[in-house]
């Protein structure tokens, strides 16, 4: 034992809670049934809106729409929260292309989505109610423990969940409610800390330190809670600016003057030769000595290694990037419908999500050194209550903290079921098929 007190090696063992108890609502990933209703560019998405509704035979418009169990030409749904009411069945459909919406795609690319609830198998209507702009979404990842990659990602857009190799996570909104209203937070947790920590704790900064703190678990992801000051602060700081840099900079920025993220100069990517306008599917390539991302002649520099090599779902994010640009669909579908040439936004788009991959990389130390701060993680060996989940006491943390069971004799876990379902809308009249109220 240091004179100082109880190091992380002296203390006792802890039960962390689980990121699905202290975040309960969450809400499965989106499950498109048709991917041609996705796209890197907004533009393909009217192009293939428009090749959809000019086959003016139904036989011919449902081949390349792609029936299912779920949606077909003749499926009559509600329209997605906040969107237009349908006029009509997708058969008799003659209008133009709702306008795309921008999502993020996986974890870390944003696209665009036709929002027509018409043609999404499970659109996910409870994720929409609540995607605005006080909304921050928490998304798992497919972490494989034996590649690196981040356990969660953040985002100010609506999210599809979509994993590019594994199983997808949940997504979990921070606010349950539109507006930014009624955290979707273990209820009474904020409180409970502030009385630990003496300082008061806002939903924001719970969150942050999940994405500072959150670790993996053989039971899913968990979080160890500190009762140290100092920690909590170096920890909420930390995860502050990690989501700052996951939501490119339009959550949990420092002040108005802070802007999107950017690298110092020098540091800075920029095209030093121009990028191919149809790129190739096996045109993308690293030269380590040069800093250099390579699209055929094109040139991008100076990229940093653990740009290029950041991972997440086992596979490199930039690869993947390319490659949802770049590879060919089958021809004669509506996912084979897309401009010949490269969309101008993708140069800039392409420098940003490097500049993100930099600057979360950068976060490393950072994050080990928290880590440590917080003890190694070890098997709990807590005797289980009769009865009890099989997810209690799935990880243990040695240090300073605030275990399930001081949760459990405070009355705040189990998380009482209600805070694991959407919350009322029925303030929010809300339109369903043929213009009848739907009672949610």
């Amino acid at each position: 034992m240091s004179e100082d007190g109880p190091g992380p090696k002296d203390a006792p063992l802890l039960d962390a809670p689980l990121l699905d108890e202290l975040m309960p609502w969450s809400v499965p990933p989106l499950r498109l049934g048709r991917g041609w209703v996705r796209a890197p560019d907004a533009a393909w998405l009217r192009a293939r809106w428009n090749a959809l509704i000019r086959t003016g035979d139904e036989a011919g418009r449902d081949a390349l729409f792609g029936p299912s169990r779920a949606r077909t030409l003749r499926s009559a749904v509600a329209p997605l929260p906040g969107r237009p009411s349908h006029d009509c069945v997708l058969a008799q459909e003659k209008g133009s292309c709702p306008e795309p919406v921008r999502v993020l795609h996986g974890p870390y690319d944003q696209q665009w989505l036709i929002p027509d609830h018409r043609l999404i198998d499970a659109a996910r209507p409870q994720l929409w109610r609540v995607s605005d702009e006080q909304q921050t979404h928490l998304v798992e990842t497919a972490h494989d423990p034996r590649r690196p990659g981040a356990l969660l990602t953040f985002t100010a857009l609506l999210p599809d969940g979509h994993s590019p190799a594994g199983r997808p996570g949940r997504i979990r909104p921070l606010h349950r409610r539109p507006g930014g209203l009624e955290p979707n937070l273990l209820p009474g947790l904020t409180d409970h800390l502030a009385g630990r920590l003496g300082v008061p704790v806002e939903a924001e900064d719970v969150l942050a330190w999940i994405a500072a703190a959150a670790r993996a678990g053989p039971n899913g992801r968990t979080v160890p809670l500190t009762s140290d000051l100092a920690l909590w602060q170096q920890g909420v700081s930390l995860g502050r600016r990690t989501v700052w840099i996951h939501t490119r900079g339009a959550r949990f920025g420092s002040g108005p003057g802070e802007g999107r993220p950017r690298l110092p100069g020098g540091h800075r990517p920029y095209v030093r030769a121009p990028l191919p306008s149809v790129p190739g599917p096996t045109e993308l390539a690293y030269d380590a000595e040069e800093r250099a991302l390579l699209m055929g002649e094109g040139r991008v520099a100076p990229v940093d290694r653990a740009a290029w090599e950041f991972e997440a779902g086992g596979v490199r994010v930039l690869e993947t990037w390319f490659a949802q640009r770049a590879e060919p669909a089958a021809p004669g579908t509506l996912a084979a419908v897309r401009p010949r040439r490269r969309a101008q936004e993708w140069t800039p788009e392409l420098l940003e999500l490097i500049t993100v991959l930099t600057l979360l990389a950068e976060l490393g130390p950072e994050q080990r050194d928290l880590a440590e701060r917080l003890g190694r993680p070890e098997k709990a060996e807590r005797p289980q209550k009769p009865g009890a989940s099989a997810d209690a006491g799935a990880l243990a943390v040695r240090g300073t903290g605030i275990g399930r069971t001081e949760l459990e004799v405070a009355g705040l876990l189990p998380p009482p079921m209600a805070a694991r379902r959407p919350a009322s809308v029925l303030d929010l009249p809300e339109e369903g098929p043929g213009g009848q109220l739907a009672l949610l």
